[in-house]
């Protein structure tokens, strides 16, 4: 059984949308067993997160825990930077809830434990990006 639990924070339109793009990437890679939590914070709420755990003092678009190990099933939280998200769909041009759902298809592949470059340069080439808007892609077709 596949669980996944959105905190949208009042959002409720959201919803649906994220819990699909989490459902889509968990589906792709025939994931059948899974508790999946993502939470839409504030700068405030995610910076904090992002300064204690990775040492990073600032806010961020999405943080990731993968909460389980190879063997057992897929478990994991995911914290989408909302007023950060809305910051990069203003500056890339495109629509908030796209960059919301490529946030949510990221964080979740982080769950399942891809990992990309550091440099931002670097990213867009790699296996994890590609996938990433691949599936975007194909949600938003829907």
């Amino acid at each position: 059984m596949v669980e996944v639990h959105v905190a949208s924070g009042g959002r409720t339109e959201l919803d649906g949308p994220l819990e699909a793009a989490v459902r889509l990437v968990l589906s792709h890679h025939r994931v059948d067993t899974a508790e999946v939590s993502l939470a839409l914070l504030g700068d405030e709420a995610i910076q904090a997160l992002n300064r204690d755990h990775l040492g990073h003092d600032y806010p961020t678009d999405v943080l990731s825990f993968a909460l389980w190990e190879e063997g057992e099933p897929v478990v994991g939280d995911v914290y989408l930077g909302y007023e950060q998200a809305l910051r990069q769909a203003d500056a890339e041009g495109v629509p908030d809830l796209e960059e919301l759902l490529r946030l949510a298809i990221h964080g979740t592949l982080h769950v399942l434990g891809y990992e990309h470059p550091e440099e931002a340069a670097s990213r867009p080439s790699s296996e994890m990006y590609r996938l990433q808007e691949a599936l975007l892609r194909d949600l938003l077709s829907r």
